[in-house]
């Protein structure tokens, strides 16, 4: 069992109407975990009921719904999940070269948006397939949600700077051994060339100095916002699947507040939170 904080205090920043949580898992029953992934979340399951009570504590109206690693390839359980959620929600899913048309036009009915690739431990698609998904969802309209280490940036520029599809570098960059300036130039560089964007997510993930300030992944997303405001955008990263015990479970209030807080100016954080991921994941403009 896992205790999941889904209500209390509400965060001092108020977040804008529309906001886009871009960044979470959604689990409902009857869908198991597929052999090479990390297993389901412990009961209770992080399902719709649960994910809702936390929009109305955070204040977020519209959500990204991202294939969970238990899932692996098998897409099922985001498609019911995006029916569940209904307009308010767009899906990130799991493809490869060999989707079908009819599959990827399956996917696109039911609301995904963008395709997945996760190169660490646990993830169901990986770098090798980098070039092939690019195709595909270059091909389909959808964005790429890109998660690897990135302390292998300098590395991987020349591939990541020629892919066709808009692509979102996930979870702050994930610099396990923390990035210098080098890292940060390269960072920079993608954004500049016209598809990269960089999402504000999972700062616990990576940082090494930890909560409750997180300063190591603070300055390098603080020189990033200041850089490209109009190409972040933010996530809760719910249910926090890191997470094995209620000790280790964060606090989403204090979290949205740090990683808010890193934003140079309001206006750059009503961008990341509307605006960006309206453009980004093909949401309607608010009214």
């Amino acid at each position: 069992m896992m205790l999941r904080k889904l209500s209390g205090e509400k965060p001092a920043f108020v977040l804008p109407k529309g906001t886009v949580d871009t960044q979470m898992h959604m689990y409902l029953p009857g869908f198991p975990a597929q052999p090479g992934g990390p297993g389901l979340p412990p009961d209770p399951l992080p399902d719709a009921e649960a994910y809702r009570q936390v929009m109305g504590w955070l204040g977020i109206d519209r959500v990204v719904i991202t294939q969970g690693n238990a899932h692996q390839a098998d897409n099922g359980n985001l498609r019911a999940c995006l029916a569940e959620m209904g307009d308010i929600a767009r899906g990130v899913a799991v493809i490869s070269g060999e989707t079908s048309e009819a599959e990827m036009a399956d996917l696109a009915a039911a609301g995904v948006v963008g395709a997945r690739i996760m190169d660490l431990p646990g993830g169901a698609l990986g770098l090798d397939a980098l070039e092939a998904v690019d195709a595909r969802a270059a091909a389909a309209g959808w964005m790429m949600a890109v998660q690897f280490d990135g302390n292998r940036i300098l590395e991987l520029e020349p591939r990541l700077a020629a892919l066709k599809s808009r692509w979102v570098f996930d979870h702050h960059g994930k610099f396990f051994a923390g990035a210098g300036a080098a890292e940060i130039a390269a960072v920079k560089r993608l954004i500049d060339a016209g598809r990269c964007w960089f999402k504000f997510a999972g700062v616990y993930e990576s940082s090494r100095t930890g909560a409750p300030d997180y300063a190591d992944v603070a300055e390098v997303a603080r020189e990033i916002a200041t850089h490209a405001p109009e190409r972040i955008v933010w996530g809760t990263n719910w249910p926090h699947n890191l997470a094995k015990t209620a000790a280790e479970y964060p606090c989403d209030k204090a979290l949205t507040d740090t990683v808010l807080g890193w934003f140079p100016d309001a206006a750059a954080r009503s961008r990341a939170l509307v605006a960006n991921p309206q453009e980004l994941f093909g949401f309607p403009p608010v009214v």
